[in-house]
């Protein structure tokens, strides 16, 4: 993915409820998992910024010693 970000076409810009199944849904079904994790990535980038999606995952799990009975 390029490290540029394109500009946001505000005017295809839809509001949905959260439940709504639609043709959003059967297009993101129908695309590769490359692709929707790209769109995933590019999401990211327009939320966080290029520079911190760039980093990785942080690390959200430890593994806990648990104490015998």
């Amino acid at each position: 993915m390029a490290n540029e970000l394109h500009p946001m076409n505000k005017a295809a810009l839809t509001v949905t409820r959260l439940g709504d199944d639609g043709e959003e849904k059967q297009y993101w079904l129908s695309r590769t998992i490359a692709d929707r994790l790209n769109a995933i990535e590019y999401n990211q980038r327009m939320v966080y910024g290029i520079h911190r999606t760039s980093s990785g995952l942080q690390r959200v799990l430890e593994i806990a010693e648990l104490s015998r009975r």
